[in-house]
């Protein structure tokens, strides 16, 4: 496994070393030793997964403290743009994102720390995507920010008049308004 820093602290990239032969393919998709030598220190209590079509957007969703979510994502099947908004006062990148383009053919993963809003657009005719989260689900510390909030210009790479959009997302609040209890 490679990790790659991002431009914002702690949001990293995780690209698998693929052995290929004949037969199909392997590969180390989870190493809590690699990890922790990144100074990522947690332990996944729940595997989560969904399928979309084209043109879904998910999020930007996230937990508040106490029960805060640190998430390694990826995608089994298909395409999909994924983006973390870096919700931590005090941090030099607070309200930036960061985007990356995770697939089944490039195996990448996208671990997001604690303090982070996560979201995806599927680009491929549909996705299967999975994460893995350090928290269980708290429906009462769910909080949000919608997808396309003109303060961070989230470029989503489709058209967000044709965008997919929950009832529940579209009704989230901008950035501004959001409620959110990280520190960096």
């Amino acid at each position: 496994m490679e990790i790659f820093v991002t431009k914002i602290p702690d949001l990293l990239i995780i690209k698998p070393k693929i052995f290929t032969d004949s037969r199909g393919y392997f590969f180390e998709s989870y190493n809590k030793q690699l990890l922790k030598k990144h100074n990522i220190n947690v332990e996944f209590v729940q595997d989560n997964e969904s399928k979309s079509i084209y043109g879904v957007i998910r999020g930007l969703h996230y937990q508040i403290e106490p029960y805060a979510q640190a998430k390694l994502v990826r995608v089994l099947e298909g395409k999909v743009l994924d983006i973390a908004v870096d919700l931590r006062r005090g941090s030099p990148t607070f309200m930036r994102w960061h985007s990356v383009e995770l697939s089944a053919e490039n195996k990448k993963q996208f671990f997001i720390p604690k303090g982070f809003a996560h979201g995806f657009a599927v680009l491929s005719e549909t996705a299967t995507f999975s994460y893995k989260c350090d928290d269980f689900y708290k429906p009462d510390s769910e909080k949000g920010i919608i997808f396309n909030d003109p303060q961070l210009r989230i470029d989503w790479k489709i058209d967000l008049n044709k965008a997919i959009i929950s009832e529940k997302d579209k009704k989230l609040p901008a950035i501004n308004e959001a409620e959110y209890n990280f520190n960096y």
